[in-house]
């Protein structure tokens, strides 16, 4: 049996196709019946392809019109990936913090927080006008920069080396964040993220629980 490490870690995860199974915008794009566009789009800037800002804004721009019952709908859908409750147990088992940023949306991902235990989560707001989705989004856009300074805050706040940082993640949008973290690892992930990352895994978040000991 391996020695804990004696630092507490910091783990944090990408949110679409990560710490869920799904993409949140598709899950909202359903009911707005734009998903095959919103689909395709997605899929370019996972690539990176597209300038993930403005492929975003195309994305929530189809979802116009659409009533504010969609997050309930959507959320009743989402997937928890396997082992993600694991992971969040073994890192507070530790004393540490898990954190998910996501360039999805808080309005399905407050709830998953609370139901996940997360710590720390931060994502885009959707514009909501008379009990409808405006098609646009509420203040900054949490891209690859935003999730690496959010890594970076979070780390600092809770007085956690950088060295003790795990990031994970599936798409081009996460790079930043991987490459600030001492560890990153590409989860279910695209072939430039299987390239740049430490470690690559698939299905299962629970094989990340060993590595937090060699931080």
């Amino acid at each position: 049996m391996s020695t804990p490490s004696p630092n507490r870690p910091l783990v944090v995860l990408d949110c679409d196709s990560t710490t869920i199974q799904d993409e949140v915008i598709e899950l909202l794009a359903d009911a707005a019946g734009t998903r095959e566009l919103v689909a395709e789009v997605t899929e370019r800037a996972m690539r990176g392809e597209l300038d993930f800002a403005e492929s975003l804004r195309e994305r929530v721009a189809t979802l116009a019109g659409t009533p504010e019952t969609v997050f309930e709908q959507a959320y009743r859908r989402v997937r928890p990936t396997p082992g993600i409750h694991e992971l969040v147990a073994a890192v507070h088992e530790r004393g540490g913090v898990v954190g998910v940023v996501s360039g999805g949306f808080h309005e399905v991902l407050d709830p998953l927080a609370a139901d996940l235990g997360l710590d720390l989560w931060r994502a885009n707001r959707l514009e909501v006008v008379d009990g409808a989705l405006t098609g646009r989004t509420l203040g900054p856009i949490v891209d690859a920069a935003a999730k690496a300074a959010a890594l970076r805050e979070w780390a600092h706040d809770a007085g956690i080396p950088l060295a003790a940082t795990v990031a994970i993640g599936d798409g081009a949008n996460d790079l930043e964040m991987m490459e600030v973290a001492a560890l990153s690892v590409a989860f279910n992930a695209k072939p430039i993220v299987r390239e740049r990352a430490d470690v690559s895994i698939e299905q299962d978040l629970a094989q990340v629980i060993p590595m937090l000991d060699e931080l």
